[in-house]
C-alpha cells in the first residue's frame, strides 16, 4: 500500500539526485582504495627509488663522520646540512609526489574528485552522539566492522606466510656482512610490501563495489519523489501553456503576412503544416512560404483561419513538404505533380464546393514519404 501512495523508497536515484548528494557531499569514497593505491604506490617506489635512497643515505653519512681543516676554519653548520640533505631530498621528495598523485588519484578513479563548499557548512547532526552511536550500531557499522576484520585476518596471513617462508633467511642475516645483510633485508621488506598492496587492492575491489550499492541504496527514490523532480525538469503544465502561448505569439507576428499570401495550406492533419503559394506568371514553380510543427503548426492554421485560405489535410504530402523543403524554396521537383493537382482543385474552389466534389487523391513518390520523425517510410 505504501509502495502505490510512492511513500517507500523503490526507485533508482536520477543523475539529479546524484548530483544534488553529491554538492552536499555524499560522494563515492572507498578507504581501501585509498590505502591500497598510496601502499602500492609506495611499494613502487621502494622497488625503483629504495637503492637511490640507501646509497644517498650512505653519502650523507659519509659526509657526516668526515670532516678536514676547512670546516674547522669556515664553520658553516648549516650549509654543511643542506649539502648532506640534498642528496636525500630527491627520492624523498618523489615519494611525496607520487603519495599525493595517489590521494588525488582515489577520488577521480570514482568519480568524485572535487571541491564542494557546501559540504563546509555546519552540521549539528554531526555533533550528536545518539546519532554517532546509531551509525556504530546500525547497519554501516557493521558492514566497516566486518571489512576490518577480514582485512586484518588477510593481511595477518600474508604476514605469517612471509615470515614463515623467510624465517631461515632472516635468522642467519646476522652471520653476513653488513653490506649484504642489509641488501637481503630491504630485498626482503621490499616483497613484503608489495605482497601486502596486492592483498589491499583485492580488498578494493570488493569494496568499492560494496560502496556503489550502499550508496545506491542510501540515495534510492519514492516513485512521488521521481514525479516532483520530472515536474520541476519539465516544468508545470501551467508554465509550459504560458510558454505555449507565447510562442505561437512570436510565430504569429512573424508569419501573418506569409500566410496571407498562402493560396493553400496542407496540414497532417495536427503535427505539421506547410503554407504553399503560386501566382501564375510571376512563381516559376509552387514556393513554400511557411511551415512547421506542433506550435508552429498550431500557429499557421490559425492564421490561415483568420485570413480565410483554404486548408486540406494531406498527412503524406504535408510530410514530404516539411522534410525536403525549406520556407521561402521552391518545392521539389518530383512532387509538382502531386502539388500541382491539389492546387487544381483549390483554384476551382468555389465548383468543387457547388458540385460537392472531394479533394482529390494524390500519390507521393516513394523517395518522399517520410514518417512523422524524418525516416524514409518504406
Amino acid at each position: 500500500m505504501a509502495e502505490g501512495q510512492g511513500g517507500e523508497k523503490t526507485e533508482s536515484p536520477t543523475a539529479r539526485r546524484y548530483r544534488e548528494a553529491a554538492d552536499k557531499g555524499d560522494v563515492l569514497q572507498s578507504r581501501e582504495l585509498g590505502t591500497a593505491l598510496i601502499v602500492l604506490v609506495g611499494a613502487g617506489w621502494l622497488a625503483f627509488a629504495g637503492p637511490m635512497l640507501v646509497s644517498a643515505l650512505e653519502d650523507m653519512l659519509a659526509r657526516a663522520l668526515s670532516f678536514d681543516t676547512r670546516e674547522v676554519t669556515i664553520f658553516d653548520p648549516a650549509g654543511a646540512a643542506f649539502t648532506m640533505f640534498k642528496a636525500v631530498a630527491l627520492p624523498i621528495a618523489g615519494l611525496f609526489l607520487l603519495t599525493l598523485a595517489a590521494a588525488i588519484g582515489t577520488p577521480a578513479l570514482l568519480g568524485s574528485l572535487g571541491f564542494r563548499w557546501t559540504a563546509l557548512g555546519f552540521n549539528g547532526g554531526k555533533l550528536n552522539p545518539l546519532n554517532g552511536i546509531q551509525r556504530m550500531l546500525g547497519l554501516g557499522g557493521w558492514i566497516e566492522l566486518g571489512k576490518s576484520l577480514v582485512k586484518v585476518l588477510l593481511l595477518g596471513s600474508v604476514a605469517v606466510w612471509l615470515l614463515h617462508g623467510r624465517a631461515d633467511e632472516l635468522l642467519t642475516l646476522g652471520r653476513q656482512d653488513i653490506v649484504p645483510a642489509l641488501a637481503d633485508l630491504g630485498h626482503t621488506f621490499v616483497f613484503a610490501v608489495l605482497t601486502m598492496a596486492g592483498v589491499l587492492v583485492l580488498i578494493a575491489g570488493v569494496d568499492v563495489p560494496m560502496q556503489i550499492m550502499q550508496r545506491t541504496k542510501r540515495l534510492k527514490m519514492t516513485r512521488q519523489e521521481v514525479k516532483d523532480e520530472n515536474r520541476q525538469m519539465e516544468g508545470s503544465p501551467e508554465a509550459k501553456a504560458a510558454v505555449r502561448r507565447k510562442q505561437i505569439a512570436t510565430i504569429r507576428g512573424s508569419a501573418r503576412q506569409a500566410i496571407q499570401e498562402a493560396s493553400v495550406v496542407l496540414t497532417n492533419p495536427t503535427h505539421f503544416a506547410v503554407a504553399l503559394r503560386y501566382r501564375a506568371g510571376i512563381d516559376p514553380a509552387p514556393i513554400v512560404v511557411a511551415r512547421g510543427r506542433g506550435a508552429v503548426a498550431e500557429a499557421i492554421r490559425d492564421l490561415a483561419r483568420e485570413s480565410k485560405v483554404p486548408m486540406l489535410s494531406y498527412p503524406q504530402l504535408t510530410r514530404a513538404l516539411y522534410f525536403t523543403t525549406r520556407a521561402g524554396s521552391m518545392i521539389r521537383e518530383d512532387l509538382y505533380m502531386a502539388v500541382a493537382t491539389v492546387l487544381a482543385f483549390v483554384f476551382n474552389l468555389d465548383r468543387a464546393l457547388a458540385e460537392g466534389t472531394r479533394p482529390p487523391n494524390v500519390d507521393v513518390p516513394t523517395a518522399a514519404r517520410f514518417d512523422e520523425h524524418g525516416r524514409l517510410d518504406g
